[in-house]
């Protein structure tokens, strides 16, 4: 008998819940509620939101919207965007994770106040949640997505450095190590250690539960972030690691001559959809 177990430490990370719970709360007053992007980066749940009501628009569709009510997912959102809802009196419902809005403010302020510095963001390019912390920069912070784009700084200038908020911390500290072995004596460096704890916590986490099974199946979005860290970390532990998006693109061919299944998944991952690939393998099993 195949023994699966699903990771207790896996699942929707508390910005997630905030935002999935106030649109639920929302849409169960029987308003309509438009979201600006996908309320997570993962397809099952926009579409269990969306048969509820749930209405996803962009930016461009955002301008075109008088007197609705729009929610901000947990990624957070630039100044531009409440100042658009406040032109077309538009009413916010603010999902902002508190961890997001936090880093924020301590980018804004540090821009404020020294303008001409480098505001260098490690993080992915366009991401809705970068976007936002560009945003408070007047746009003008660097987003550099890789240890080796590091190189691209000025370092005869002062440099701020933050992170998204769930991004590795190895390459983290390795982009750290750089720019203090490269910087002028002349120029100021500091380093703000930005990325969420809970997030964070789980790569060890999710390490010692791929080392524990046979096979692992990875549930998440294609456009997370963090789960593209996580499975990355999954598949460096335990190689039989695979990233599916749902219970039906399980080959059961995987399932061969293994005795344990670990089930884990994203911030972005529902506990049902987790349980769902669960109920797949048993129900092929038998």
């Amino acid at each position: 008998m195949i023994q699966i177990e699903i990771d207790n430490g896996s699942g929707f990370c508390f910005g997630v819940t905030t935002a999935i719970k106030k649109a639920e709360e929302k849409l169960a007053e029987g308003e309509t509620l438009y979201c600006l992007g996908d309320i997570v980066h993962n397809g099952m749940e926009v579409e269990r939101l969306h048969d509820r009501g749930l209405v996803t628009i962009d930016h461009e569709q955002m301008k075109n919207l008088h007197h609705v009510k729009v929610l901000l997912r947990a990624h957070g959102e630039p100044p531009e965007t409440y100042e658009l809802a406040q032109r077309n009196h538009i009413e916010i419902i603010d999902a902002t994770c508190p961890v997001v809005l936090q880093l924020q403010k301590r980018i804004k302020k540090q821009y404020d106040s020294n303008p001409s510095a480098q505001i260098v963001i490690f993080g992915k390019k366009g991401h809705a949640e970068v976007l936002g912390l560009v945003g408070q920069t007047q746009n003008k912070a660097i987003v550099i997505e890789k240890f080796e784009d590091v190189t691209k700084l000025d370092f005869n200038r002062d440099i701020y450095l933050y992170s998204q908020t769930t991004k590795g911390l190895d390459e983290f500290h390795r982009i750290i190590d750089y720019i203090q072995d490269h910087i002028s004596k002349k120029s100021v460096f500091q380093s703000f250690d930005t990325i969420c704890r809970q997030v964070a916590n789980r790569m060890p986490n999710i390490a010692t539960f791929a080392s524990r099974h046979d096979l692992i199946l990875f549930v998440a979005g294609k456009k997370s972030s963090n789960g593209k860290v996580l499975f990355k970390e999954c598949h460096s532990v335990n190689p039989n690691s695979f990233q599916i998006e749902k219970a039906e693109e399980i080959d059961m061919n995987w399932v061969t001559n293994v005795n344990t299944i670990g089930i884990c998944g994203a911030t972005s991952t529902p506990k049902w959809l987790m349980e769902e690939c669960r109920d797949y393998i048993l129900r092929n099993t038998k």
